[in-house]
């Protein structure tokens, strides 16, 4: 029984920290064809946003929380518009040269890998120059659940609800909302849905803020429970990258399944072995993955139901 228990505790665990590093960079990458390597700095801003502003200013968490994810936007907002797609850079070179000088990084994975990977460092150096090698850290809310002997954080577990109602949220924002069609026509088809009217300028901005405001409340939300320091990104990467891999295009449901594979995986293996060795495993899933279904898993299910039309 208690045994059952850990190991369904350290499912939860797992599925929540999975579904939450990799939901920011599916919706990115996903609709946008950029490869974000600056992902774990986005959810680090979050994490010390929140930090910063309950340690520092003494905000409830809550409301620290909230202002994490806000920060971590704008900064999207600023970065896909000076970076990715070279608005602000443009806008400058047509007043002065009469012509834009910038490409956008849309679709142009290897571009976007090295730009956001330079990002990345920038990042890291700059908030240790400007604040240090660590912060002091929020206390872990809620407790522990104690069973037969044992315990478990109760906010770490309330998490995997947390990644579920992201889901949830994402799925209906991209699927019920206006923006949710537009976004979709632009993933499909841009040139035909600019000629419809779409502003997929405007879709590209808005769902790189999302994304981005996505990893910041990831941030947020593990702020209480990581050690704070400008490296913390790392740790949520890899995972992030292996989940949009085992997933495939679907961003909800690509996520959402391999949340629930990759979790079993790491939660399995973490148990019998250490965690050291439940990562390996996420790592050795992932080049199967990719050798076997390079789709995904959601690619692999689209590409059967093709089939299975064609030979209706």
């Amino acid at each position: 029984m208690v045994n059952g228990l850990n190991l369904l505790f350290q499912f939860l665990d797992s599925f929540a920290f999975i579904v939450l590093a990799a939901a920011g960079l599916a919706i990115i990458f996903g609709i946008m064809g950029v490869i974000n390597l600056a992902h774990g700095e986005f959810i680090m801003v979050g994490a010390y946003a929140t930090t910063l502003a309950n340690v520092r200013l003494g905000l409830p968490l809550p409301v620290a929380m909230l202002a994490g994810v806000l920060v971590s936007a704008v900064f999207g907002l600023v970065v896909e518009r000076v970076i990715i797609s070279g608005a602000v850079p443009n806008a400058v070179s047509r007043r002065t040269l009469g012509r834009d000088i910038v490409e956008p990084l849309y679709d142009r994975l290897a571009d976007s890998m090295v730009a956001t990977w330079g990002l990345s460092l920038i990042m890291v150096q700059g908030v240790r120059l400007t604040l240090g090698n660590s912060l002091d850290q929020i206390g872990t809310p809620l407790g522990k659940l104690a069973y037969g002997g044992f315990s478990y954080p109760t906010y770490r577990v309330l998490l995997a609800g947390v990644a579920v109602c992201v889901l949830a949220l994402t799925y209906y924002v991209f699927t019920r909302t206006e923006y949710g069609m537009r976004a979709r026509a632009t993933i499909q088809n841009k040139p035909i849905a600019s000629a419809l009217g779409v502003d997929t300028e405007r879709t590209y901005m808005t769902t790189f803020a999302i994304g981005s405001g996505v990893a910041g409340l990831t941030g947020a939300l593990y702020a209480p429970t990581i050690t704070m320091v400008p490296s913390l990104g790392g740790a949520f990467l890899v995972e992030a990258f292996v989940a949009v891999v085992v997933g495939g295009p679907s961003v909800v449901l690509g996520t959402a399944l391999a949340g629930g594979l990759l979790g079993s995986i790491n939660a399995l293996i973490s148990n019998l072995v250490g965690t050291f060795f439940g990562r390996i495993a996420l790592l050795v899933t992932a080049i199967l993955m990719i050798r076997f279904l390079p789709e995904g898993i959601t690619g692999y299910v689209e590409h059967v139901r093709e089939r299975r039309k064609e030979g209706a």
